[in-house]
């Protein structure tokens, strides 16, 4: 008999058997009957006594088509269900708690794997690497958090020389105008030297690769599109290959497409444009260029980085900076390899956040194990009475702990297929609130491996809080008389302190929540408390506009145009004040920076700090609202005529003369070959890199003048981001005529990132904001959860201790003593919880030191605040079922019992 017979025919199999018994039951009472002239009732009696017990019989033979310990446990899941059936506020109760917690903790660790533990989408990623610096000897290179960037004849120098790579390139991200297809756009481009594709690895979708030969000086211009630029804008057509597209005025020949989800390491693009490195035209200088490099195999990091400190020494010997400078004064930077994993270029910082993330929504989950724990306590309690039947009658401990073990198992396993349903939603509200800048966005996603820890964490929280109720199940009343008597008593302390230490450790758990959520709302507080250097941001409309060379070769036109778009900004209803820069403040845009020499110091190159550099219009201090403590603002009579004035932050002019005022007149220049540059203004300091972050020591130039690098150039800052101060910051329609107006100035240039300073700002506090918003989640979770705990306890208490009641009340007890009575318990396990959670607190306090600012991680007032909030939640909490008690009559609990 096949196997499917015996599942599928196995009722008509066991009918054929009984059949048969009975049959053969009803024959051998005939022959007793005719042989041993018995009647039929003794004949019936004698064939039963020789055949033996037909149940049994039946049961033994059926054993043959049975597989008994899957059927056992069969038996165990249909009575799980037939129980939940007959109690549903407690299965509801329990699926919800753990398919709240279980979602959770499934949308958070699918954001931590897809971030921090998949391997990067490129072939052997083990392998790739991001090549930095250090150089710790250049004064001011502090502000730089990442390291020193390649510069172009560093990447020469290091892809002709080095022993280690098996390539290695280097990109920079930035922005082009596409024009002569429907509007002019601004799109997003990554540029790209020789050696990036290779070292990465990734085939096109369609056409080719970018190759050596296109990067060649002079060869001919090609561009690669992105797979979401190419169905954006193209909609897919494979015919897009060999088509000519615009490109800052320029034609370049779409030579492939990317595949889907493809980036530069963790720079999403629209088009790849090759960069062309002529080494007759290069110099030491010009530390901007983001390298990745992927090591031959067998090769480390360390011994890389010491093929980086051998070819220093080449690069020095074979390049200068044209300024007849001793080309060697870069030793004294002390520059050093400083090659990191490509993962870890990646993931960046977000790391720290994510895991705290996950430590805190699986101490909501263990909470929630808590309170399942809890409710299921309570119900063993209630079967003490079948318990001790089943264990008279002869049930084995170990068959009655498995029957509840299955019946855990099976509600985590619905809690998990619902807590499925609950992490997809949780997954769009974290891509809804998380940083803008959060890794591998696109890579977030549900997937096999999510659902294998769902399934893992199912079976680890039935575990969790199966055991405690199967441990409790396996000691039932030790007889039925036992078992009655004890309904009858008040509920002892034994009974009582199981679900009292779960209560406690909830508690306790709820209490680090709240404590690090605290920390972060005044850690968010101090941020928002920290003078920025601008002011009035949500009514400060930004708007970016590139004018490339080839559109408008000539500098001092180019700068005249935005001198136009700026007028026909300022003119706009309801502008204000209008001005433009090259950077604004927190906008993410990697600055200019160099050293700059005082007048009437005697310095050395290699021994002056480095500053940033700003290019900025007449009127943009006054539209972010930015103070000028000390001097005045440019005019256009400054820019026009091209006067040597600077205007410096007022740090760089305490530090470099003492106060603001007495910088005025001061000179400085970047090179010997430039004329001085006079100091006619100071502004105000400003947190141009995050208001976490000292505000840098910063030179704001002028938007046009003559370059420090070429004699006789000009130089103007082409890419810019104009900033108009209005009340009407934001709006659709402010939108509209900002193109209007731009386009009236040229119609070629596009208007790219339009928002509002304000929303930059609050962008630069993403990062603690998200972690806020998921603590403070985390906490609510956990406080509701352990009240949940709180209330449940002292209703059980009550319920169990009615009889006791009724006799103290007719003894004379007042009904607000006994009241006070249950609210004094619950303060208790509450206070017992604090003491406990104030040490864990301390300990993860410490570890969120570096998302902390401008608050301790002992802060007092967060280490006072939560205690008082818990306690009078946890009196508020046992108080609604102590609120029972006045309904209770002292002679009906009697006569009840």
């Amino acid at each position: 008999m096949s196997w499917l017979e015996q599942i599928f025919r196995r009722q008509h199999l066991y009918d054929e058997l009984g059949e048969e018994v009975r049959e053969h039951l009803e024959e051998k009472t005939e022959q007793l009957m005719r042989a041993e002239n018995l009647s039929r009732a003794d004949a019936r009696q004698a064939a039963l006594r020789a055949f033996g017990n037909p149940t049994l019989v039946q049961t033994r033979s059926r054993e043959v088509w049975q597989w008994p310990r899957l059927e056992s446990l069969l038996a165990d899941v249909k009575l799980a269900l037939r129980r939940l059936r007959k109690s549903p506020g407690f299965g509801i109760t329990v699926l919800l708690t753990l398919a709240i917690g279980i979602g959770a903790n499934t949308a958070v660790f699918t954001v931590v794997d897809s971030i921090l533990l998949k391997p990067l989408p490129y072939p052997q990623p083990e392998q790739l690497v991001a090549v930095w610096l250090h150089a710790p000897g250049a004064a001011g290179l502090a502000n730089f958090a990442e390291g020193l960037r390649l510069s172009p004849s560093m990447y020469l120098t290091f892809a002709e020389h080095n022993r280690t790579f098996q390539s290695i390139g280097v990109w920079l991200s930035g922005t082009a105008n596409v024009t002569g297809i429907a509007q002019p756009e601004e799109v997003r481009t990554t540029y790209i030297s020789d050696g990036v594709l290779q070292t990465l690895n990734t085939a096109p979708t369609a056409g080719r690769w970018i190759l050596t030969a296109d990067q060649a000086p002079r060869s001919h211009e090609v561009a690669m599109l992105s797979y979401g630029y190419w169905q954006r804008r193209f909609g897919g057509d494979p015919a897009v290959i060999g088509r000519n597209i615009q490109v800052d005025s320029q034609t370049r020949e779409i030579v492939g497409v990317m595949p889907r989800g493809f980036e530069v390491v963790n720079q999403g693009f629209d088009l790849l444009i090759p960069l062309t490195f002529d080494p007759r035209h290069q110099i030491l200088a010009g530390f901007g260029f983001n390298a990745i490099a992927r090591l031959k195999p067998g090769v480390t990091i360390g011994e890389a980085d010491a093929d980086i400190a051998r070819m220093l020494d080449i690069w020095m010997d074979s390049w200068t900076n044209n300024d007849d400078g001793d080309p060697h004064f870069y030793k004294t930077w002390k520059i050093s390899g400083a090659i990191r994993p490509m993962k870890q270029e990646v993931i960046g910082n977000v790391s720290s956040v994510l895991w705290v993330v996950m430590g805190t929504i699986g101490v909501v989950m263990l909470i929630a194990c808590s309170n399942v724990a809890n409710l299921l306590l309570v119900r063993a309690e209630g079967r003490q009475q079948e318990l001790a039947i089943r264990a008279a009658l002869g049930a084995a401990r170990t068959r009655i702990a498995r029957e509840v073990l299955s019946e855990c198992v099976l509600l985590a396993l619905i809690g998990g297929v619902a807590g499925v349903g609950i992490a997809e939603a949780g997954l769009r509200l974290l891509a809804a609130i998380g940083p803008a800048n959060l890794p591998r966005l696109h890579e977030i996603s549900l997937d096999a491996r999510s659902i294998a820890f769902t399934l893992g964490l199912s079976l680890v929280s039935a575990l969790l809080f199966g055991t405690i109720a199967a441990f409790k199940s396996m000691w039932p009343a030790a007889s039925l008389a036992h078992a009655s008597a004890r309904r009858t008593m008040s509920t002892s302390r034994e009974r009582q302190r199981g679900r009292n230490l779960l209560v406690i450790a909830q508690v306790a758990m709820a209490m680090v929540l709240l404590i690090s959520a605290v920390l972060m709302i005044r850690t968010l507080a101090a941020l928002r408390g920290v003078d920025p250097g601008f002011a009035d941001e949500n009514h400060v409309q930004t708007l970016r506009v590139a004018i490339p060379q080839q559109l408008i070769a000539d500098a001092q036109t180019a700068t005249r145009v935005e001198n136009s778009i700026a007028d026909k900004l300022a003119v706009i209803p309801g502008a204000g004040s209008v001005g433009f820069a090259r950077d604004v403040p927190m906008d993410g845009a990697d600055p200019d920076w160099n050293n700059i020499f005082i007048e009437g110091k005697n310095e050395r190159p290699g021994t002056v700090p480095m500053r940033l550099f700003n290019h900025i219009s007449p009127g943009y201090f006054h539209s972010v609202g930015t103070r000028l403590v000390a001097g005045r603002d440019y005019t256009w009579s400054d820019i026009y005529g091209l006067r040597p004035v600077a205007i410096v932050s007022e740090n760089l002019a305490r530090e470099s003369w003492g106060s603001a005022a007495g910088a005025i007149g001061k000179r400085f220049r970047i090179l010997p070959a430039q004329a001085w540059q006079e100091v006619i203004g100071v502004a105000e300091d400003v947190r141009q890199n995050g208001v976490d972050e000292v505000a840098p020591a910063i030179v704001y130039w002028p938007t046009m003048a003559p370059s420090p690098f070429v004699p006789g150039q000009i130089y103007s800052a082409r890419a810019v981001t104009f900033v108009v101060h209005t009340d009407r910051a934001g709006t659709e329609s402010l939108r509209s005529e900002i193109q209007h107006a731009v386009w009236q100035a040229n119609g070629n240039l596009p208007v790219a990132s339009m928002q509002t300073l304000g929303e930059i700002y609050s962008r630069s506090m993403a990062r603690t904001s998200f972690t806020l918003v998921m603590l403070a989640i985390s906490g609510a979770m956990a406080l509701a959860l352990s009240l949940i705990g709180i209330y449940g306890v002292i209703s059980y208490a009550i319920s169990q201790r009615t009889r006791e009641i009724g006799i103290r009340m007719a003894l004379g007890a007042q009904k607000g003593e006994l009241r006070w009575m249950f609210v004094r318990s619950a303060l208790a396990l509450t206070g017992v919880g604090v003491v406990i959670g104030l040490g864990a607190a301390a300990a993860v306090a410490r570890m969120l030191r570096t998302l902390l600012f401008g608050v301790s991680p002992l802060d007092p007032l967060s280490f006072a605040t939560v205690p008082l909030i818990l306690a009078a939640a946890s009196a508020l909490a046992s108080l609604l079922p102590a609120s029972r008690i006045a309904a209770i009559n002292p002679v009906d609990a009697l006569k009840d019992e």
